[in-house]
């Protein structure tokens, strides 16, 4: 109710200050980008609070309806225009050099600020600023994509979204059947894991009493989730998708469960795109079970490993006899997982090779290949298991080979593990899977002899 009163307040002072600047000083703007280039330039001028949260709501409108083009040149108008102040900058810079005192290093850091800076706050105040501004980022990074020419502007863009939606603004609330029908959509719509097909399938996810669902969601986007997950109560680890995911299955009571498995993690927003919430939505919905089921003993993942099959696919360097690279053949056969012979001979070498992949395979730069893996490596998971046809969905074979993992977060070791990772690139592992590095191995030389 507060976020509503706030909003309608925000909307009310908009709409005055429309109406002073259509009965007085508006500006006749025009509507392509060097017109929008020229509000900006007003909206940053210094007017009243009334006219320029009503300016801040024009230029987002006026945006909104530009063409690809047109916000491309926007974008460029905004590093062209609105950098730093040059005087004001070399003036502290040379205040800095005669005499180094904290007074003048603050002074010389707000010199440096880009003018776009404070443009994109007063934007931020047009009511749904926010969530236009999360929009407008989104069309930036596919601009950039790969390019560099953008990379300022994304940085002032990303430096503030990063403050504004700090974990402490972001609120945890459960999606359950009760939920309104719009975010109820959004959940089914932003799924990004493994596809919600339609009401009774998204029923079947967050309904029953043996599953959860949990999303971050901002003040100021009060109808838009930020990112979810989709939690099942079990007695045990899965190392299966279908099962957790079937129409027929039957439902656990809840006394039983000793095993909370989180398994799909979706974020929503592009433009909120590296500005990571999912380690802190982890840990929170760890808390949220755990006071309410006290008597759960797992908290695991069960994962996909999207890149896998194109890394088998493309890497020379695979640790692999001739014999080895005509059984992943089978691979391209229709159907393959449904013959006894094919998936005996694929898994001898698929388990093995996907150890190899977290363990051993690392990119250019040395980082871990998987982004899943680095995400929840990242925030002090042990890689536990590597299941072999864990996904057997269209999505799964392709992408993975069937292959899933599952990622243990021990409450007791997750700082522990977080650090070996963090500072010395160490994937905590447990004996099962490092068993599966060394058969490769052990494999490999009897083939070579």
């Amino acid at each position: 109710m507060a976020n509503a009163f706030f909003s309608d307040l925000l909307a009310t002072i908009s709409e005055r200050g429309r109406t002073l600047l259509r009965r007085g000083d508006g500006l006749d703007t025009k509507q392509d980008a060097d017109g929008l280039i020229a509000l900006c330039g007003a909206l940053l001028s210094g007017r009243g609070e009334a006219s320029g949260t009503a300016m801040a709501r024009e230029v987002l409108d006026i945006y909104r309806k530009l063409d690809a083009a047109g916000r491309r040149a926007f974008f460029e108008g905004l590093l062209r225009d609105f950098g730093p102040d040059r005087e004001r900058l070399a003036e502290a810079i040379e205040k800095w050099r005669a005499k180094p005192s904290d007074e003048d290093a603050s002074s010389l850091h707000f010199a440096s600020e880009p003018r776009r800076q404070e443009l994109i706050r007063r934007l931020n105040r047009a009511p749904g600023g926010t969530g236009d501004l999360v929009s407008m980022r989104a069309d930036l990074l596919s601009m950039m994509n790969g390019h560099t020419d953008l990379a300022a502007l994304d940085r002032d863009v990303s430096h503030l979204l990063s403050s504004w939606f700090n974990r402490g603004f972001l609120v945890l609330r459960r999606i359950d059947w009760s939920t309104p029908a719009n975010i109820l959509e959004k959940i089914i719509r932003y799924e990004a894991v493994h596809e919600i097909s339609d009401w009774d399938d998204l029923r079947r996810r967050i309904d029953p009493v043996d599953r959860r669902c949990y999303a971050f969601f901002h003040p100021a986007m009060v109808d838009e989730p930020l990112i979810f997950v989709e939690v099942a109560l079990t007695e045990t680890i899965p190392g299966a998708i279908a099962p957790l995911l079937a129409v027929d299955r039957q439902y656990l009571p809840i006394e039983k469960a000793r095993t909370a498995v989180f398994y799909s993690i979706s974020n929503t927003q592009r433009g909120l795109g590296g500005i990571s919430f999912g380690s802190f939505l982890i840990k929170q919905v760890v808390e949220e079970l755990r006071r309410e089921l006290p008597r759960l003993d797992n908290f695991v993942t069960l994962s996909p490993v999207p890149g896998f099959t194109q890394w088998v696919r493309q890497d020379r360097e695979l640790p692999l006899s001739d014999e080895d690279r005509e059984v992943l053949k089978r691979l391209d056969e229709p159907k393959w997982f449904e013959n006894a012979e094919a998936t005996a001979q694929l898994r001898s070498v698929i388990e093995p090779l996907a150890a190899y992949y977290f363990l051993k395979a690392r990119t250019p730069k040395g980082r871990l290949i998987d982004s899943v893996a680095r995400f929840h490596l990242g925030n002090g998971a042990r890689l536990e298991r590597i299941n072999w046809l864990g996904d057997l969905s269209p999505k799964g074979l392709r992408e993975s080979a069937g292959v899933m993992v599952n990622y243990l977060y021990r409450l007791d070791d997750i700082e522990k593990n977080h650090e070996a990772y963090a500072n010395d690139g160490e994937v905590v592992a447990s004996s099962a899977v490092k068993k599966l590095l060394k058969g490769e191995r052990r494999l490999l030389d009897m083939r070579l002899s």
